[in-house]
């Protein structure tokens, strides 16, 4: 599913995060920044300015790193990498993860999703973090997502509810439930979980995809998607009831589907987004089809959110050899996102 036009008139800034300090995402930002004609926006990192610098410097990237205030932003990003400074404790070595860090990690992402509210970014874009890390500093969140979702509640409401979208231009896919163990998936998997999912990705898919009328394929939990109830009844009496309620209130799904046959590209040209039941069988297909480029796009939340689709790589920081390839994919598909004009091809 290709992603929504760019509109050159509503382009606007796009606020990136630095991420784990210690981990990939100062030397992919930079490295996104020599690669910024093909963003299609400008961005800013919210980090460490000096870190950043030091960073260009010790991999010989020849990028020049500027400390900026919001109203700069757009000047400053045709001659260098603009860094909104967030104050950091110490500083970070690659591939060392530092507690002491976690609150400027956090300072960054708070920020990041205040300047969209108030309309001084048009989407948020993260590197990425580790919760280890985090969780010693005394985070009490499940995850980034989550974080995001409690930071994006209305006073005196619920946090919404985050879905995450895996997306490249041939393929997205939505996990139902996601970092949970195996066993547990069963048990988890309910009608309401799997309808309340597909009425968000619905809806995004609408208002910020551009598609009028998604077409939603949901594979069945069991092999053969259950092959009527001979291997599991999850599909019969959880799925299959799922998919009835949707097409009551005019969602086009279909399923549940055998996942052994949901991904060839005969069967994606038939969707436009996948909904999996569990983890590895969403992601599984996406990362064999665009490993170095997909991108990670938070859906239900009431602004742009997306990332890469990889983690903190601490075991290769520092060392110059990090791709930036997911991390340019993330922005660009935030840039055409957050410019307001997603239609579907005339």
């Amino acid at each position: 599913m290709r992603a929504p036009p760019t509109s050159d008139a509503a382009r606007r800034v796009l606020a990136l995060t630095q991420g784990d300090p210690a981990g990939v995402g100062p030397e992919i930002a930079l490295k996104a920044w020599l690669r910024r004609d093909s963003v299609g926006a400008p961005f800013f990192v919210l980090g460490d300015p000096g870190l950043l610098a030091r960073t260009s410097e010790r991999l010989r990237l020849g990028v020049r790193v500027e400390s900026a205030a919001l109203g700069e932003v757009t000047e400053i990003f045709r001659r260098a990498l603009p860094v909104v400074p967030v104050e950091t404790a110490g500083e970070a070595e690659p591939g060392r993860p530092d507690p002491a860090t976690a609150p400027a990690t956090i300072a960054a992402i708070e920020t990041a999703v205040r300047l969209v509210q108030t309309g001084d970014a048009s989407a948020v874009v993260t590197n990425p973090i580790s919760k280890h890390v985090l969780y010693r500093s005394g985070f009490a969140h499940p995850g980034h997502t989550e974080f995001l979702a409690a930071l994006s509640a209305r006073e005196g409401a619920p946090a919404p509810h985050p879905v995450m979208m895996l997306w490249c231009d041939a393929l997205a896919v939505v996990p139902v439930t996601v970092h949970i163990p195996l066993r547990e998936v069963p048990d988890a998997l309910t009608t309401e979980l799997v309808v309340t999912t597909a009425r968000i990705v619905a809806k995004d898919m609408r208002d910020r995809f551009g598609l009028s009328s998604p077409r939603l394929a949901l594979a069945g939990l069991n092999p053969h998607a259950g092959e009527s109830a001979s291997m599991g009844t999850e599909d019969r009496d959880v799925v299959g009831p799922a998919v009835s309620t949707l097409r009551d209130e005019g969602i086009d799904a279909t399923g549940p589907l055998p996942a052994d046959t949901l991904f060839h590209p005969a069967a994606r040209a038939r969707y436009d987004v996948a909904l999996a039941m569990y983890h590895d069988q969403a992601l599984i297909p996406i990362k064999t089809i665009a490993f170095d480029d997909a991108v990670n796009v938070t859906l239900g939340l009431p602004f742009i959110r997306t990332s890469p689709d990889h983690g903190t790589a601490f075991d290769i920081a520092g060392k110059g050899i990090a791709r930036p390839d997911s991390l340019i994919a993330a922005l660009r598909l935030a840039a055409r996102l957050g410019a307001g004009t997603a239609r579907p091809p005339q």
